[in-house]
């Protein structure tokens, strides 16, 4: 693309509503520019700061990359609780230096296999609020410990106890409340009052605790103590009996087979060129990795902008239809066929470029999803990256998926559990948790439809950026279906805007996911930005910032460059 613009240094602005443009959130203050970090021999970026050192210690003790994302992940496990744990599942992309390869590995959570494509319905065919969001029947099989397990068992060189070991201390010693988790305490407060246990590992007295309160989880530290000495304990051992017992109870439909049978995958990575670099992201059941490639060809095609407003339309344009595609084709590869092939292919993106037209916005129901005969073919969430000083690297996206996941903790394991099963298209054009919907044509199911066994949609979009074979960058975001379109923007900031990694990071940003028809846009941009927009004919809603994103660049002398979103509490910790 030609000249880009740049938000960095834009001030605050008036609260007052535009005309024609809905305002969920009038004011917020623009993030700071986090502090830049540099390091020569090694980095770790995470959402949290404890995790992130205890990242840089493996690193220090002999570990590589892998070592020190896991010990970072099972860190956030414990002091991240409202947004990732053990309880939940997520997909990694693992750099490996000597062989000049990306491999990716899938420990996506998966349908109980007593699931059925209506178990959200009532008996007149209409969704039980909520059902798929609270409690324990809104929890699919969890897959962290067994792909923390995995890649490790790959890849990893210091002994499994020692990088499950932090994280035990910390259950153990606890971690003090911030804001960020009095934040997202509040919102769930009422679903973590229902559940005996969930409410007194959590909350105080049935209350947000203030914040400096110590939250210790003595249980959580002897199932992690059982992980490090065995992490199939977790899907055969005694934890497993206790996750399947407490579900049979309930009312949910985890059962001991579904954690002895649950197994992640390595997957083929799906990749993309822009310029000189090679962007690759997660396969499904990852929308990332598509979506992703599919904008940036569509955006390489599109004429060079002279103007922010020029820039920001052709950039929700290219959402809109990755969107579009994402909402009727994409699902569990294993179980539905999905047009990876021709979605990222050049060919389909100059079809689909010609629809965009310049300063006029389109429709919902003006960009549909493509056509069979254009497809013919054969948010809560935590993110770490981590990059080793012989040029290892991992990106790691994992989740309980909302805050706090299903609000519901088994007892005696101190195991709290996702609610992941609503990233399902529980029913067609119904929305979930994040916006977005599933459609089906021609009466055919659901892509992303629930079955038995099957891994839900995700918009988790790990990546990793090469040039001429070798690293180049290493980034993701937390954020729902807004990770994807975040992702984007961090990249074209780096490589079209030639920003470094902290004004990166901290650079204002638009969303468009074709439904809702609207282009959300964070407080910053200005006001002349957004009224250009809505006479362009989108409905524009300004609402509070969004993302954590993080970012570990390799620098042309080879050090290494990071930052992590200042919307968040998270760190780049160099060595």
């Amino acid at each position: 693309m030609g000249q880009g613009f740049s938000l960095g240094k834009l001030g605050q602005w008036g609260r007052s509503p535009l005309l024609g443009i809905v305002l969920a959130v009038t004011f917020f203050p623009a993030p700071p520019t986090p502090a830049q970090t540099i390091s020569q021999r090694g980095m770790v970026t995470a959402a949290q700061p404890a995790a992130a050192r205890v990242g840089i210690e493996i690193l220090k003790k002999g570990g590589n990359a892998v070592d020190a994302a896991v010990a970072t992940a099972f860190m956030i496990s414990v002091v991240e609780p409202y947004a990732a744990g053990i309880g939940g599942g997520g997909f990694a992309l693992v750099y490996h230096a000597p062989s000049q390869t990306i491999h990716a590995l899938d420990f996506r959570e998966r349908a109980p296999l007593q699931a059925t494509p209506t178990m959200y319905l009532n008996e007149k065919g209409e969704v039980v609020p909520r059902a798929s969001l609270d409690g324990v029947l809104a929890a699919g099989t969890p897959g962290t410990v067994a792909g923390l397990a995995t890649l490790h068992q790959h890849y990893g060189q210091l002994p499994w106890s020692q990088v499950v070991a932090p994280a035990i201390q910390a259950a153990q010693q606890g971690f003090a409340v911030t804001s960020r988790y009095r934040q997202w305490a509040t919102m769930r407060q009422s679903v973590l009052q229902q559940d005996a246990t969930a409410a007194r590992i959590f909350l105080r007295y049935g209350q947000v605790p203030p914040l400096g309160t110590l939250i210790r989880q003595p249980e959580l530290a002897k199932t992690l103590g059982a992980i490090a000495r065995d992490p199939k304990s977790f899907y055969e051992g005694w934890i497993a009996g206790a996750i399947a017992d407490f579900m049979a109870k309930q009312g949910g439909k985890i059962r001991q087979e579904d954690l002895r049978t649950y197994t992640p995958l390595w997957r083929s990575p799906i990749c993309g060129t822009y310029r000189v670099f090679q962007v690759c992201s997660m396969p499904p059941p990852s929308s990332g990795g598509v979506a992703l490639v599919q904008m940036l060809n569509l955006w390489q095609l599109l004429p060079p902008t002279s103007t922010p407003y020029d820039r920001g339309h052709y950039l929700a344009a290219v959402m809109q239809i990755a969107y579009a595609d994402r909402a009727r084709y994409l699902g569990d590869s294993d179980f539905v066929p999905v047009p990876v092939t021709t979605l990222t292919s050049r060919r389909y993106a100059q079809q689909r470029v010609t629809e965009i037209l310049p300063r006029r916005a389109r429709a919902q129901e003006a960009v549909a999803p493509a056509t069979p005969i254009q497809l013919a073919e054969s948010d809560n969430t935590s993110h770490l990256n981590v990059v080793d000083a012989q040029g290892n690297a991992v990106s790691l996206t994992f989740t309980i998926n909302g805050p706090f996941g299903a609000g519901v903790v088994v007892p005696q394991t101190g195991i709290l559990l996702n609610n992941e099963m609503d990233d399902f298209a529980i029913a067609p054009n119904q929305p979930n948790l994040f916006g977005v919907v599933g459609i089906q044509a021609n009466n055919s199911s659901l892509a992303n439809g629930i079955a038995p066994g099957k891994r839900p949609l995700s918009s988790m979009s790990p990546t990793i950026v090469l040039r001429d074979n070798r690293l180049h960058m290493v980034l993701g975001s937390a954020g729902g279906s807004r990770i994807i379109t975040t992702v984007l923007q961090l990249f074209l900031n780096v490589v079209d805007l030639g920003q470094d990694a902290a004004t990166a990071v901290s650079h204002p940003r638009i969303h468009h996911q074709w439904a809702p028809d609207t282009l959300f846009v964070e407080p910053t941009i200005p006001r002349p930005w957004l009224k250009t927009w809505q006479q362009w004919g989108y409905r524009v809603e300004q609402t509070r910032p969004w993302g954590n994103a993080s970012l570990i660049r390799v620098l042309d002398q080879g050090q290494l460059e990071g930052a992590a979103d200042p919307r968040g509490e998270g760190v780049a910790v160099g060595w």
